[in-house]
């Protein structure tokens, strides 16, 4: 399978005044065409701006991408101008944010904001690009298609407008569709059917897809491999079978405690993270995880962890992963 997204050592920083938050620090992760990836942890730890990086939408001020590289079909995205970025986006890279209400124009027709890129970007006529508007919502689940393309975001349910979102995100046929949390401000039964639509599409379409979730059981469910984040940095990545039945890293075993979990006797209590997350602006050397950790010794406090290698496509960050692993097989 090729590799359709490369990043490479990408720096993300927002200089404001209480100092340099390093919101991205250092993160390096492949795409492969087809795939779907999920991108894990706390709010705070770096996951939506890593994908605004991508897209480079970071605001500037105060955001900045310091350094890295953004590789798609091999061509690095970051160092094209603002006129051909513009030209990516959509065409070949798309993305649905958390909330609709406020990523969809509030004064502007569901039609138009279908059809304006496709114009753009295809070179459709006003007639051919709302006939594949109508298509579109169609394939996305949305009843009357054609009297729903008349219709303004507030005339829709939280449900349909992600609809319609997940409908202009697959406009221009991309080969990569980030996914911010596209489930948050819905109910449990709308978010299932969200989610197996887009797998469904994605599949269909052969479409890469990246989704960006604290919800574990999306994860289980819908990712092929997983990237746990944490404080700016990926701290452990791997399959989503090896993350879910085998973590590695003490961050990742937390947040797996810290969530109901089926195949736990009735009864199992569940274990919260203690503490908060770092404050950006204050990162040392170290690993950050450290002061949430019963697992950290002294060498935590002086130099960050690499990637160290566990089983095939399965990586942690984490001085004492041997013992660890030592210590579940004994448990």
């Amino acid at each position: 399978m090729a590799t359709l997204l490369e990043v490479r050592d990408l720096k993300t920083h927002f200089f404001t005044l209480d100092g340099v938050v390093k919101a991205v620090d250092g993160v390096s992760y492949d795409l492969n065409e087809g795939e779907t990836l999920g991108l894990v942890g706390e709010s705070g730890c770096g996951k939506s701006v890593s994908a605004l990086s991508v897209m480079r939408l970071i605001p500037d001020p105060p955001g900045k991408i310091v350094s890295g590289e953004i590789f798609l079909d091999g061509k690095d995205i970051l160092k094209i101008g603002m006129e051909d970025m513009r030209e990516v986006r959509g065409a070949k890279i798309a993305m649905v944010f958390q909330e609709p209400m406020t990523s969809l124009n509030p004064v502007l027709s569901i039609g138009l904001q279908l059809t304006e890129t496709m114009q753009h970007h295809l070179g459709l006529s006003s007639a051919q690009a709302l006939k594949r508007a109508a298509e579109l919502l169609e394939m996305v689940g949305i009843s009357e298609p054609k009297r729903r393309l008349a219709q303004f975001p507030h005339h829709l349910s939280g449900g349909m407008r992600q609809r319609v979102m997940i409908a202009v995100a697959l406009s221009c046929e991309p080969k990569l569709i980030i996914a911010d949390e596209p489930t948050t401000a819905l109910d449990v039964t709308i978010q299932a059917q969200i989610l197996e639509l887009m797998k469904d599409l994605t599949k269909r379409l052969g479409v890469a897809l990246v989704v960006i979730t604290h919800n574990l059981g999306v994860v289980a469910r819908y990712a092929d491999r997983v990237n746990v984040m944490y404080a700016g940095k990926i701290i452990e990545m791997g399959s989503a079978q090896q993350i879910y039945h085998h973590p590695h890293h003490p961050y990742t075993l937390g947040l797996l405690a810290s969530v109901p979990r089926m195949d736990q006797p009735r009864g199992t209590r569940l274990i919260p993270i203690d503490g908060q997350p770092p404050d950006l602006t204050r990162l040392d050397g170290g690993c950050a995880f450290r002061p949430r950790c019963r697992f950290a010794v002294d060498r935590c406090a002086q130099e960050f962890p690499p990637l160290e290698n566990i089983d095939s496509g399965h990586v942690s960050a984490c001085w004492r992963v041997k013992e660890i692993n030592e210590l579940k097989n004994a448990s």
